[in-house]
């Protein structure tokens, strides 16, 4: 929670203000943070300076991981996040690749389950890396990428947070996400329990002990119309303390995660928060 606001009042005290094409708006902003999770340790990173709705977090992850490109299915699922960027984004109501009504194109967990290869075909990364983790093998280059700079123009968003690099050493697993671009107020809240419930599912379906969780920003603003609400009010209220997250132990495996789970296998407990801040979305 330290390591949150310490970022926020840093954009600040140090952004610049920085024009956003997409958006139309200003942001202001700071180049380059590192956050750091306790995965292991039970050290639960959700914001309690307001009220953080974790399982839309969650669903969000999880729905990356099954590969789905439509917004009713995360909305099946538990979340409403991919609403605006499919229906609501002029850019993407205009491509001829949009399939019609809360089609997000191909996105995030899409691309990362079905890769393309230069020479046809396609890889599946999240399962090439459960299965290596799950025999205890590290190539160095367990990495999970939703990144693909020849498919921007046929999903509706570029991925924000784009990189899950995991590492094994002995029987802890460690992961280091990379996220280039960060709604401090809005996304950074969702993406702290993400990198979190990430590395803790993977240890867990592949059989090893969760270790620490590395996060790393590098573009991270707070939009011209959340300024105000992150000053007087967010930033002027006491953080409490952290709650824990309980996971199905039950998931064992990533078909698990593909078929039965639901936000129902995830529980927070002793959550204590401030009231809701309703922070302006920029689609």
């Amino acid at each position: 929670m330290k390591q949150y606001l310490d970022l926020c009042q840093r954009i600040v005290d140090q952004g610049q203000w920085v024009e956003n094409e997409r958006t139309g708006k200003r942001c202001l902003t700071v180049i380059n943070a590192d956050l750091e999770y306790d995965v292991g340790g039970g050290q639960f990173p959700l914001v309690t300076t307001r009220k953080s709705f974790y399982k839309s977090a969650i669903a969000e992850i999880i729905g990356y991981l099954r590969g789905y490109d439509n917004a009713a299915d995360f909305r099946k699922l538990g979340t409403k996040t991919w609403d605006a960027n499919a229906n609501d984004n002029p850019a993407w109501l205009n491509n001829p690749y949009r399939k019609g009504d809360d089609d997000c194109g191909f996105i995030y967990g899409a691309i990362a389950r079905n890769f393309p290869k230069p020479d046809g075909g396609s890889l599946d990364l999240l399962q090439q890396i459960i299965d290596d983790l799950s025999s205890g093998n590290d190539n160095r280059g367990e990495i999970l990428t939703f990144y693909h700079p020849g498919a921007f123009h046929m999903g509706c968003l570029r991925p924000c947070m784009y990189s899950h690099h995991f590492s094994l050493l002995g029987d802890t697993l460690y992961l280091n996400s990379t996220q280039r671009s960060c709604d401090v107020p809005l996304g950074l809240n969702f993406n702290m329990v993400q990198v979190y419930v990430l590395l803790a599912l993977v240890a867990q379906i592949t059989g090893h002990k969760p270790g620490k969780a590395y996060h790393k920003i590098v573009n991270a603003h707070i939009y011209e119309d959340q300024l105000e609400l992150m000053q007087q009010v967010q930033l002027k209220r006491e953080p409490l303390p952290l709650p824990t997250l309980k996971i199905n132990p039950k998931i064992k495996s990533l078909r698990d995660l593909e078929t039965w789970v639901t936000m129902d296998d995830f529980d927070v407990v002793d959550y204590q928060h401030h009231d809701a801040i309703k922070y302006p979305f920029s689609v």
